[in-house]
């Protein structure tokens, strides 16, 4: 992955309510989100909604399809696993890591 395609990712992710449309569009995987069902479970107005949809899709975080009248937002899993696989690339010096939920539950 090429470090501009990983910015505007994480620019797009950078502000509290777009952040939290993506999550909700992740939670929801291929079924997907109409806006007005995102609006109903956060409350957001539609003009704002627009602006933050139009800026996750600009950064290929989600996926845009229309059915019929209405416009699915899905997230896009490809992009989301490269760029975790690019955060963790060099990953503990190419060691095997282990996470602190693991070290944590390792002390219980």
């Amino acid at each position: 992955m090429k470090n501009i395609v990983a910015i505007s990712a994480f620019l797009a992710l950078g502000q509290e309510s777009r952040l939290n449309v993506f999550r909700l569009i992740v939670q929801n995987g291929n079924a997907g989100l109409t806006p007005t069902q995102i609006i109903e479970k956060l409350g957001i107005p539609n003009a704002t909604l627009s602006f933050h949809l139009k800026e996750l899709a600009n950064a290929n975080l989600v996926l845009v399809e229309r059915q019929s009248r209405n416009l699915i937002y899905r997230p896009n899993a490809d992009l989301v696993n490269s760029l975790s696989d690019f955060l963790l690339e060099n990953c503990c010096g190419g060691k095997s890591c282990e996470t602190q939920k693991k070290k944590k539950e390792s002390y219980k």
